[in-house]
């Protein structure tokens, strides 16, 4: 098993046509965001500007959460609101536009993956998920197992378990809670 801690304050902006984005991860490490040959991208972005166009993806799975506002879309013309903290989950090829300025969390997945899922939770976690993330939302402690890491808002924890090892995760604030099986 293998955690990563990928800290907001480590990520760089690259810029899309809303805003800006901060990549924590691409996997595999070898994939390239604009080759979209990944199996998963996690990230945050700014929408800046509005009415925006969501970055069309073919073949992708997204989740995206707003961090710090409502978030006011249309979705392929359908008109759609979510509260801060829901989830939104579409087809990454879908025609979305967004009305709302913001700070969003993001999860894009190919669609050869089928077992994915993403929560917000506070509450212990027991999973043998391949791929488990961990997005605060603030300050907070997370005991793995017994060990203890601490996040600051928007830090990222990604644990690697191929060997699909059974994991006892404690949170002790309420955090964005994902998980994969490839």
């Amino acid at each position: 098993m293998n955690i990563l801690l990928l800290y907001k304050k480590d990520s760089k902006a690259s810029i899309w046509s809303g805003g800006l984005t901060y990549e924590y991860m691409i996997h595999p490490k070898t994939a390239n965001y604009s080759d979209r040959d990944f199996v998963f991208r996690i990230s945050s972005a700014t929408i800046e500007d509005f009415p925006s166009e969501f970055t069309k993806f073919k073949g992708y799975h997204r989740y995206l959460v707003m961090l710090d506002n409502c978030l006011d879309v249309e979705v392929n013309k359908e008109k759609k609101a979510y509260e801060k903290y829901e989830i939104m989950e579409f087809n990454s090829d879908d025609e979305v536009t967004s009305y709302t300025k913001g700070i969003d969390f993001n999860w894009m997945i190919s669609e050869k993956i089928s077992h994915h899922k993403l929560e917000i939770t506070n509450r212990n976690q027991n999973c043998d998920a391949e791929i488990v993330i961990v997005f605060s939302l603030q300050t907070t402690v997370i005991t793995i197992n017994e060990k203890r890491y601490s996040l600051e808002p928007y830090d990222l924890l990604v644990i690697e378990n191929q060997e699909k090892e059974n994991i006892i995760l404690d949170f002790s604030t309420e955090c964005l809670f994902g998980i994969l099986d490839f």
